[in-house]
Order: C-alpha cells, then structure tokens, then sequence
C-alpha cells in the first residue's frame, strides 16, 4: 500500500519550510546577527547556524538504518552542531549554509522508501514505537519553532516578519475584494 504523504511530500514541506527559514535569513540585516534576546540565548547568527547543521543528526541518524535511536551517538552529534554553531559565518555564508544543507536533506528525504516511512522505531524505550516518518517530520518541526524564535526577534529588532506581510496583504485583498462585491467597507 502505498502512503498518501511520503517521501516526496515530505520533501516538498521541508523546502517550503526551509526556503521561509531563508527568507527570514535574508530579512535580518547583516550587523544585527550578533543580536541575542536574552542572557543565555542564542544570536541571530548562532541560530541560523543550528537550524542549518541539525538536520545533519536527523540524515545520520536515520540513514544508519538503526530502529533504535537512543543506540545513535547523539552526544557526538551534538557536540558536533554546538561547534557549527560557534563557527563565525558572514550572512551569505549563512544562507548557502541554510541552503546548501535543506537541500541536502530533503534530497534525503526523497529518497526514502514507503518501507523505510513505516518501519517502526524507538526514541525513547520507556514511550511507544513511531514510524519513521513521524520520527523524520520532527525536524521540521524542529525548524518551525527554531525560527519562529528568529521571527520573535526580528520583532525586538523593527523588522516585520515575511509571513506577517503576506498574510497581512492577503487579508487587505480579501477585504477589498468583500468591499468592491458588496459596496459596503469591510470592517478592519
């Protein structure tokens, strides 16, 4: 039987949510990715760089073919990607980073049997087993709420975000659209 969402799907969601990534990477002006929010947070620069090098654990860990994650060497991913992170990058460096890694994985992705999707895995022996498409769509959703973080502090920074300039266009058409139909201004 063939998945409704597979690999392709997959792959398609995490460029889209990749390529938004980007954007807000290319939104933040150069001079503000020292910016940190807070004492102990990461920098602008520091979480574009975490969001770039962490599908690498996800790559590794699950084209090892292991059903077992907690036998994966975490600790060395880890310590791999807070080195990636401290690594000093101009903002073009960045993006293609960002870039050159997403496509990267999401190649990988594609790549993935229907088989493979379904085969069921442990993250955690003391929690059920889920497949390892639930396992695999984790980062992106790990790079949703990663950069929902970034879009947090364009904010603090003056910078409105991409998806709030769009959504905020849509929402102006749709009302202008209801107005013309009508006659009648929408309200705001």
């Amino acid at each position: 039987m063939q998945n409704i969402y597979g690999a392709k799907q997959l792959a398609a969601s995490f460029r889209t949510v990749r390529q938004n990534t980007i954007q807000v990477a290319e939104d933040i002006p150069e001079e503000k990715y020292t910016f940190t929010p807070a004492e102990g947070a990461r920098s602008v620069e520091q979480a574009l760089a975490h969001i770039a090098a962490s599908t690498r654990m996800w790559q590794e860990a699950h084209a090892s073919g292991t059903t077992k994650m907690q036998d994966y060497d975490w600790a060395t991913a880890f310590a791999e990607l807070e080195a990636e992170e401290k690594k000093k990058r101009s903002k073009k460096e960045l993006v293609d980073l960002l870039k050159n890694e997403g496509e990267r994985f999401a190649r990988f992705l594609e790549e993935l049997s229907d088989d493979k999707l379904a085969q069921q895995i442990t993250e955690d022996p003391s929690q059920p087993t889920k497949s390892r498409l639930e396992a695999l769509m984790s980062a992106k959703e790990h790079e949703m709420h990663c950069r929902g973080q970034l879009m947090l502090m364009e904010r603090m920074l003056g910078i409105v975000p991409h998806l709030t300039r769009k959504y905020a266009e849509m929402e102006r058409e749709m009302r202008e659209a209801a107005e013309k139909k009508t006659g009648r201004t929408a309200p705001a």
